[in-house]
């Protein structure tokens, strides 16, 4: 599951990041993930629980909040705007599938609701971010 890897890189990158900024304790991860990722956030929470556990007394307690970032889409043609909402109420779950592996590939499945166009880039939406990162210093 591709959770637990994402879990498992989250985890790494916020420990490295905490420990150049000399920090005593990670006290809290935010975490922004694209409405294209498709994550299991339930299997997302877990695997981050389990991993921070791991990790010994730096990292104990520390709070993690996942927002999920809508995915926005534009047209390159017509420059008209548009959210994801509008893709997955329509796709199977097939399509949605490989969408999540590929986020490229949503220009087959989908087009400009203004001018039909499948000649649009994805603004917002897609991939996992580590937002902020907070610690102490004592």
């Amino acid at each position: 599951m591709h959770e637990w890897s994402l879990a498992e890189a989250v985890v790494e990158t916020a420990i490295d990041f905490a420990k150049k900024k000399q920090l005593t304790k990670l006290t809290k991860i935010k975490i922004r993930v694209g409405e294209l990722q498709q994550i299991e956030e339930d299997i997302f929470r877990y695997a981050l629980s389990e991993i921070l556990k791991l990790k010994g007394d730096f990292v104990k307690d520390t709070e993690i909040e996942i927002e999920e970032e809508e995915v926005v889409l534009k047209c390159r043609i017509c420059g008209h705007v548009w959210t994801g909402k509008e893709i997955f109420n329509i796709l199977g779950e097939d399509d949605k599938e490989a969408i999540h592996f590929l986020p490229e590939v949503a220009h087959t499945y989908t087009k400009c609701p203004s001018c039909g166009s499948t000649d649009f880039e994805i603004i917002k939406g897609r991939g996992l971010y580590i937002d902020s990162i907070t610690g102490d210093k004592s």
